[in-house]
């Protein structure tokens, strides 16, 4: 006879001991790959959930993906700190939580005063299994008629005045 599932409670919010962060649903983290030598995961926190008693807590996550984890890869207009939030979904332990993060919106990215490790931005969103974008397209500049990349000094451009 199959064992029941235990029981698992809804919780507001977690304290993540080994990194003494607290974090709840709609919080960005860095959580550990299987693959020490890849760079943390980013994911969005959609739910948290323990057990009966407390422990074995779990996250519900919305992973975003970097470029180079998309189908066509990274291209010249993505920043190096462009993520894209993906419909891809899962369930984690909090233990392979190791930080928490931002991930802002492209306006509000191109406005920080410094950028930080822990700052990432995103423009668009993602489908795992097409590889589409949502928008499927973004504002264009200037004769290159490349979006922008926040990582390039935008430069005047002497025929159209254009930035």
């Amino acid at each position: 006879m199959a064992k029941a599932k235990a029981p698992r409670r809804s919780l507001d919010s977690y304290t993540v001991k080994h990194i003494n962060k607290t974090i709840k649903a709609g919080d960005c983290v860095l959580m550990r790959p299987t693959d020490q030598s890849k760079p943390q995961y980013v994911a969005r926190i959609e739910r948290i959930e323990a057990d009966a008693r407390g422990g074995n807590v779990k996250v519900q996550v919305r992973w975003y993906y970097r470029p180079e984890e998309s189908i066509g890869g990274r291209r010249q207009f993505h920043g190096s700190k462009e993520v894209f939030l993906s419909d891809h979904y899962d369930v984690q332990s909090a233990d392979t939580i190791e930080g928490k993060c931002m991930v802002h919106t492209f306006k509000n990215y191109t406005k920080l005063d410094a950028v930080g490790n822990d700052d990432f931005f995103c423009r668009f969103e993602y489908n795992s299994s097409t590889g589409a974008f949502n928008p499927d397209r973004v504002a264009v500049y200037c004769k290159c008629e490349m979006p922008y990349n926040p990582d390039d000094l935008m430069v005047q451009c002497e025929g159209c005045s254009d930035w």
